[in-house]
């Protein structure tokens, strides 16, 4: 059997272990620098409290994700039938036979609901043209909202250079600063007009206000069921596991191992050796710090590709090196704060007594603190609390790995996220009962800087016919979960029919009309 070494026991990784396991012809190795599997997909616990990381809705138009999915996690029996929209088709969506609440192992279909929080108000997400958007926004900014998308409409900016661009062009200046500009660049940390428009197109692509007028008439007319089939943003159910996304992953890692895989945890991967063109080492040290090298006739690598390239043995060219070395990224930290209440606010909908609202997480538009998200873990599951009568919260900060933020003690932070949720009007502060914080390097590949030149990295690296990248920081590509999937399932068949041509991996994502702004 060949051995085929995979960098990274996330998504894409334990993707591609499965489908090896599953096929029988390749013995995967799985390289895993912690101790957990399904990297910014695994769920991490905290007195009985469960974090999802970022959070995972689990949609996709690809059939074989879906049921891929499924087949792993089957829809609980106690579920209601809903219409979930994927492949331009809406398609009936019930329990699964041979699924049973009772095994724990199970999908959760979930409601869908995320609001923009702004001007201490809520507002939906995708922006919906409905009475309370109308009345939150108030007459003199809809006017000026209605006038530059008409100025932006006939005067289109012809390049869309940058995310900036992108846009202006379908929501108009006045909207795009209201409700996209300051949130994208709590994201970034750099100005829109910096970012590229290839951002846009990855998560956004396909919404505008005229999409946002058809969706409003269509619910009307009673055909949005119809209408959501094309559009992610616009999905009202999604599927997701009982205990977060990592119960997906942890099952997947335990058939990889029961189907003869390897899953070696605490093996950091510092580097690939090759010759001619092909790689036939990966260096890595142990927790111990031995250096251990594990030969391997394909690789399939969800390393970051700074990294990567920095312990390519011997060294890539230069230009490749320099261009490698400055790609950018966005860290990530989320405070889980356990709240006894939150403070009561009308627009909030909530039907508790301790005022939490309805939503999935909520997109924190105001720009007075730097929370960026806020997560209602209650809402994705219950049985993500521990006390179903406590609210579980994860406030999401996006930031740089070493700058102030990143460098705060665990109850500064703490202190800080309880501080900002007070300040706008979310939470009492004396109603908050414990925390804890999660660091994430490297969560989000950054598309601008460096990333202009990304292609020469790419070429180079795609030059090794025994290589193959994939996943989100395997690609340096902001992709969803289904996405990094897809491109996993692409190289493990290039791998077993002998193909040394990438492309195919690499067009994941391209033309898809779809995308959740996360």
């Amino acid at each position: 059997m060949k051995n085929i070494v995979i960098i990274g026991a996330g998504p894409a990784g334990l993707t591609a272990a499965l489908e090896l396991i599953r096929d029988g012809r390749a013995k995967p190795i799985v390289l895993e620098a912690s101790d957990a599997v399904g990297g910014i997909s695994r769920t991490v616990e905290y007195k009985g409290n469960r974090m999802d990381i970022g959070g995972h809705r689990f949609f996709s138009k690809s059939d074989w994700v879906m049921n891929w999915w499924r087949e792993i996690l089957p829809i609980a029996t106690d579920e209601p039938t809903v219409q979930l929209a994927y492949q331009g088709q809406t398609r009936r969506v019930g329990a699964d036979g041979t699924a049973a609440l009772a095994s724990g192992r199970v999908m959760l279909v979930r409601d869908r609901l995320s609001r923009i929080y702004f001007l201490r108000k809520y507002f939906d997400y995708p922006i919906k043209l409905n009475g309370t958007t109308l009345t939150n926004l108030g007459l003199v900014r809809l006017l000026r909202i209605g006038v530059s998308y008409a100025w932006s409409a006939l005067f289109q900016r012809k390049t869309e250079r940058s995310l900036e661009d992108f846009l202006v062009n379908r929501f108009g200046g006045e909207l795009y600063r209201t409700f996209f500009k300051d949130y994208t660049e709590k994201v970034w940390g750099v100005p829109c007009d910096r970012i590229s428009a290839e951002w846009g197109a990855q998560r956004i692509k396909g919404l505008s206000i005229v999409e946002a007028l058809r969706h409003a008439l269509r619910q009307r007319l009673g055909g949005a069921a119809k209408e959501q089939a094309t559009k992610t943003s616009l999905i009202e159910h999604f599927l997701y596991p009982r205990l977060g996304p990592g119960q997906l992953w942890q099952e997947v890692a335990r058939r990889v191992i029961e189907g003869g895989g390897e899953i070696r945890f605490g093996r950091k991967v510092t580097g690939l050796r090759h010759e001619g063109g092909r790689v036939v080492a990966v260096l890595t040290t142990d927790a111990a710090g031995n250096v251990v090298e594990v030969q391997a006739d394909d690789v399939i690598s969800t390393m970051p590709v700074k990294d990567l390239v920095a312990g390519m043995q011997p060294p890539a060219p230069a230009d490749v090196r320099e261009v490698a070395a400055a790609l950018p990224y966005r860290d990530f930290i989320t405070v889980g704060l356990l709240v006894s209440r939150m403070s009561a606010n009308r627009q909030a909908q909530s039907s508790r007594a301790d005022n939490m609202p309805p939503d999935n997480w909520i997109y924190i538009q105001e720009r007075d603190v730097r929370i960026g998200r806020l997560q209602v873990f209650n809402n994705w599951s219950p049985d993500l609390v521990a006390d179903s009568e406590k609210v579980w919260l994860g406030l999401e900060y996006f930031c740089q790995e070493g700058d102030d933020l990143w460098r705060q003690e665990d109850q500064a932070m703490i202190d800080l996220a309880a501080g900002e949720l007070e300040k706008i009007g979310m939470i009492d502060r004396a109603d908050v009962l414990d925390g804890t914080v999660i660091r994430v390097p490297k969560t989000y590949p950054a598309y601008f800087g460096a990333y202009e030149d990304f292609p020469r990295v790419r070429a180079w690296l795609d030059g090794m016919e025994n290589l193959y990248l994939v996943g989100r920081n395997g690609m340096h590509r902001y992709n969803n979960q289904d996405h990094s999937m897809l491109t996993a399932k692409l190289a493990v068949e290039a791998i077993l029919d002998g193909k040394v041509d990438k492309a195919a991996i690499w067009d994941v994502n391209i033309d898809d009309d779809y995308h959740e702004q996360k």
